[in-house]
Order: structure tokens, then sequence, then C-alpha cells
């Protein structure tokens, strides 16, 4: 799941809980501010990546850091069945130390995965790729993809030929689903910038049960998730006394 968020004070996204998969939120523009039950708190600000694996249990708030519009994406990574129940863990990159490459005209920023030679710190449980590429007017690009990868694209800024070189331009605030192949080719045939971000994992061929914030195998556990947190116990156990200030 992916979104693109656009929240200004006094909205947020105050006190909620999470189980079985990761969040990785990554700002386009201001600052949010995050704690949770376990004493973690900071500010990441624009171009600064949180990648964070909630495993068991974490409940947390994500709120504003300033005046005005604070946007940017949240990626939802589903975990393995082995590591739903993992402890809770975070990685955190600031903008100047994400990797990036440039040349002809294409700027990437490597989030998670390898383009252009360089590769991300980030630890990805699931093999995953999270790519912030940037291209300049008539610039163009390849980027390999594993064949069996599930992979998408979402434009940020601008408007872009994918695929095929006579396929239709595709504006800003577009989401592609990618087929199968050995990458995705990419051609800025417009007078401005082409801004985009391309997802890819690989899949893990499990059953998914969503309930709103937790990701699961199945209903029983879902169920488990829901009595758990309501009862502060297997993971919520601070639930019972925390709230975010």
């Amino acid at each position: 799941m992916l979104d693109d968020f656009s929240v200004s004070p006094p909205a947020g996204f105050p006190d909620h809980p999470h189980r079985g998969f990761e969040t990785v939120t990554y700002m386009l523009q201001g600052g949010i501010t995050h704690q949770d039950f376990a004493g973690h708190k900071g500010t990441i600000r624009t171009g600064d990546v949180q990648w964070m694996t909630a495993g068991r249990g974490i409940i947390h708030s994500e709120m504003p850091a300033g005046e005005g519009s604070q946007k940017g994406l949240q990626l939802w990574i589903n975990l393995a069945s082995h590591d739903k129940m993992m402890e809770p863990r975070y990685q955190e990159i600031s903008s100047d130390n994400i990797p990036r490459a440039e040349k002809d005209g294409v700027e990437v920023r490597v989030i998670a995965g390898e383009s252009m030679g360089v590769h991300s710190p980030i630890y990805t449980r699931t093999p995953t790729m999270y790519l912030d590429f940037s291209l300049r007017p008539r610039a163009q690009v390849h980027q390999s993809i594993p064949d069996t990868w599930t992979s998408f694209v979402y434009i940020i800024e601008g408007e872009g030929v994918f695929g095929s070189s006579n396929s239709s331009r595709v504006a800003a605030h577009h989401v592609l689903v990618l087929g199968g192949g050995d990458g995705l080719s990419v051609w800025n045939r417009s007078s401005k910038p082409l801004r985009f971000v391309l997802v890819a994992g690989k899949p893990l061929n499990e059953p998914i049960v969503q309930y709103g914030p937790f990701v699961m195998n199945s209903q029983s556990e879902i169920d488990q998730a829901i009595e758990d947190y309501h009862y502060a116990k297997n993971g919520f156990e601070m639930a019972k006394y925390w709230r975010s200030q």
C-alpha cells in the first residue's frame, strides 16, 4: 500500500497501533514528528526516510512538525509469516546520507536496493527496491528489476513515457503497475522535470488478511491482534499506560 499524504496542524496521525508489517515514511516537504510507546522519538524532514518494522506490535503517533502542509509518501511492506511477531526495529536515514547517483540528466536516490551501481544501506527483510528518480527534459533511463518481482511506479512530478517508447505520456499522481520483463524504461519528452518512485519487491506468496493497522496471514491472527491490543499483551504491554505527548 502507498499513501501520498499531505497533513497540516492540528490534523495528523495520533496514537495508533501496527502489527505484522513495515512502514516506510519518505518526506517530500516539511517534517513529521514520531514517538512510540517504547520511548523512540524523532523528527524526519524533507528527504529523510524512516523504515519502521512494526513486527509484533508498535503504538505510535505521527504528527506535523511545522505549520502548513507536510507532505510525504508512506509505503506499507508486508512481512513474511516467520517475521510478523519479531521485535520492532527502526532504520532512519537522513537526506544527506541517502546514496545517490547521476548520469546523463538522470538522478536517482537509492532508498532501498541498488541502481546505477549504488547500493542502499537499508536492510530489507523482504527483498525490496525503492528508488526516487528525477529526469531532466529529454533524459531517459532503464532500470533492471528481477523478473518475478511485483513492481509499480508512482509519479510525483511532471509526466513521462513508461515501458515502451510509443506509450502515451502519464502525468503526476498516477500509479503504473508493471508487468514482467527485464526492467523498466522511462523517457522524459516534456520540457519540465520528471520525478517518480519505482517500488518493487519479491512476492511472499502467502495469504494476506488486513484489518486496519494489522496485516496478518489469517482471520484468527487478526482476531488475536485485536485482543492483544485491547488487553495490552503479547507486544502491546505498554499500551495500557502510554500516551504521546
